[in-house]
């Protein structure tokens, strides 16, 4: 069960980026983010109006179980912030691979943070990982998006490892709360932080705020496609066996969605390259699986 949970949220995810991608194209990134953080705690508006109902003004008993999920709305805005800018500004087949490697961060961080001991065959899903980040970061500077003199590259690889600590994060809070908790809870709190970003960007730094906003349909499908991607992923955890580098790795067959959408609609270039880049990627998520299971 938790292994078809982890697909459909692979294939939410993928249809998530393509709407982002169609959303952002010469709009406002704030107040994109801004709309979808709303959209996202309207969404799930009947499980926050149950619990304050029940006198329950947050996820958890105590302030200190509250300041666990608003951790956790600040690490997942801070990867939206980044990504959402590096979306906006880079090619989906360049975009996805990277946002894709990122089970390879989770598993460096649950080596080091909670003492996971690695296998040979996830030695080298690793090492194939990083070597197709170093690959698709030399086909980036081939169309101008090199380390050196592209801010968007960086802005990816913050998202990417920040999307990997908020992974780590969630199996230590699945452990004390409620999936649909967490998720209305985290949600509302980035809307709030959210808004007062972009109140602080128009009124101080109206230079930085990213300027006209254009309203689209597809900015109401990346909150519809990311709630049930979530949702079904938090339920995943939840369930006795699931482990969190697989699921986080099924999550990342989604690149699948947008890198066809970069090649099909978008007439992305150096497509052979980058499938080539995907297919190391693959390889090696892979060869992590293969390891988990042994």
């Amino acid at each position: 069960m938790w292994i078809f949970l982890g697909l459909l949220s692979a294939f939410c995810l993928g249809f998530y980026d393509v709407f982002k991608k169609v959303s952002l194209k010469g709009n406002n990134v704030p107040v994109v983010l801004l709309l979808n953080t709303v959209f996202g705690t309207l969404l799930l508006s009947p499980v926050l109006v149950e619990s304050v109902a029940q006198g329950h003004y947050g996820p958890g008993e105590t302030l200190m179980q509250n300041l666990l999920v608003l951790l956790k709305a600040v690490i997942v805005l801070s990867s939206w912030i980044l990504g959402y800018f590096a979306i906006k500004h880079l090619p989906l087949t360049i975009q996805g691979p990277i946002n894709a490697s990122r089970p390879v961060l989770v598993l460096l961080g649950a080596m080091l943070i909670f003492g996971e001991r690695l296998n040979a065959l996830q030695w080298c899903g690793m090492l194939l990982g990083f070597a197709s980040l170093f690959f698709i970061s030399r086909i980036g500077a081939r169309e101008g998006f090199s380390f050196k003199a592209s801010i968007w590259l960086w802005m990816s690889i913050g998202a990417t490892m920040l999307g990997a600590v908020s992974a780590l994060y969630d199996k230590f809070l699945m452990g004390r709360f409620q999936p649909l908790q967490v998720q209305a809870w985290y949600s509302f709190y980035q809307m709030l932080m959210m808004g007062v970003v972009v109140m602080v960007l128009y009124k101080l730094a109206p230079a930085y705020f990213g300027g006209k906003f254009k309203w689209r349909w597809s900015i109401l499908g990346i909150s519809i496609f990311l709630t049930v991607a979530d949702l079904a992923y938090f339920y995943c955890l939840t369930i006795p066996g699931a482990m969190i580098s697989i699921v986080s790795m099924t999550r990342r067959g989604s690149v699948i969605i947008p890198f066809l959408y970069g090649v099909l609609v978008l007439r992305e270039k150096n497509v052979k390259a980058k499938a080539i880049d995907l297919s190391i990627l693959f390889l090696s998520l892979v060869l992590l699986v293969l390891g988990s299971r042994g």
